[in-house]
């Protein structure tokens, strides 16, 4: 047997076992979200912080709909930039035009603590927080009106120190933008939520929203603990572990808004994001993550072997389709075009063999050189100065 045989029979064994796991996860999905129940109304004063960074597709509406809430308590929208020029200051007079009566407040400081440029925005923010509840999440996050009851229930069970949300892509600049919210959607989406419900996922928080109370907050040493961290949501899990407290994740879930405008946005992007979760997941586990991209291991194997690889490669695609389905019927809506399937899988296989080698990474227009158990520093500088 040759190489190229040898390496076609892997491609396409490992292809079988990645369509099973594709039915696999979209029974889970299914079950995961049907564990919802109708929430009660909560009247818990909470503060959410927006720490904002430029102009985005849709970014008024996205902040808006953490004030449409079905809640009885007072919240506090606190938004944070590092520059006062920061487009993003015109996208808080316009909420403010919108919703006179809420209470919305702005830190703008250029303070800079570590590397991590989003948490640095953070810390110079904690200071004007108001109530006892925290909320973080990104700004190209959108929710539904009960998205705090939903989250705040999550704390009746008991030891538990923060809840955070699994999300689906919302492609909002095109195709490329759609291409990045598909991957969202009809991967990360699966693959979470199937870690979460095996318990592999452990005590990670995801950017979307981490919710926790303000002594907890106080409790971990603050955002300054993560500073310097790339993958600071999940650091901030695992702060929140040490006090031997849990993560709960509650059947629910939230938009995501991508906003590439281009390959090369994309692509950073996408490597970026691939070389955190390399950076916090054990080696073996995330080599092993290569079954969850079937369809192309699928085509690979096909140039080897073409009648056992056409016949895999329908069974992959099979498996895809399925999946798909359940994740729109799921979230209300469809990502992407169905005909995007093959094109994203094909993607995200490369970002994933590429992030094995990535050693810094672009972040809002920063270089950042990646360290160990998790820590950046800027291209300029090295670790331990």
């Amino acid at each position: 047997m040759t190489i190229v045989s040898l390496l076609g029979s892997l491609c396409l064994a490992l292809a079988v076992i990645g369509s099973i796991y594709m039915v696999v996860a979209a029974e889970t999905v299914r079950h995961f979200f049907s564990a919802a129940k109708p929430p009660r109304v909560r009247s818990d004063a909470v503060t959410i912080l927006k720490p904002l960074h430029g102009d985005e597709p849709r970014l008024v509406d996205n902040l808006a709909s953490f004030l449409l809430q079905d809640h009885g308590g007072p919240i506090q929208l606190l938004c944070g930039v590092q520059n006062a020029r920061d487009p993003a200051i015109a996208a808080v007079a316009e909420l403010r035009r919108r919703f006179p009566d809420a209470r919305i407040d702005l830190v703008v400081d250029p303070t800079k603590h570590g590397a991590n440029g989003k948490v640095a925005n953070l810390i110079n923010m904690a200071p004007a927080i108001a109530y006892p509840w925290v909320v973080l999440s990104d700004s190209d996050i959108a929710v539904d009106r009960d998205y705090l009851s939903r989250l705040l229930a999550a704390f009746d069970a008991p030891d538990v120190g923060a809840a955070t949300c699994l999300y689906r892509g919302r492609g909002d600049a095109g195709f490329w933008s759609r291409l990045g919210a598909a991957g969202l959607s009809y991967q990360f989406l699966s693959n979470a939520t199937f870690a979460a419900a095996t318990g592999q996922l452990g005590n990670a928080c995801m950017g979307s929203t981490i919710a926790m109370r303000r002594e907890t907050l106080e409790a971990i040493g603050g955002f300054a603990r993560v500073a310097d961290m790339l993958a600071d949501d999940h650091a901030i899990g695992a702060a929140i572990r040490d006090l031997g407290l849990k993560v709960v994740m509650p059947p629910m879930l939230v938009g995501h808004g991508s906003d590439e405008g281009s390959f090369n946005a994309l692509w950073h992007h996408e490597l970026r994001w691939a070389a955190t979760v390399r950076g916090v997941t054990p080696t073996v586990a995330y080599a092993g993550s290569l079954i969850t991209y079937p369809l192309p291991l699928a085509l690979l194997g096909m140039i080897a072997h073409p009648p056992a690889g056409l016949a895999v490669t329908g069974f992959a695609a099979l498996s895809r389709l399925i999946l798909t389905r359940r994740v729109d019927r799921i979230a209300g809506a469809r990502t992407a075009s169905l005909w995007l399937l093959p094109v994203r899988d094909i993607l995200s296989l490369t970002v994933f063999v590429a992030s094995f080698v990535a050693r810094s990474v672009d972040w809002r227009g920063a270089r950042l050189t990646m360290g160990e158990a998790g820590r950046i520093a800027p291209a300029t500088e090295s670790f331990g100065r």
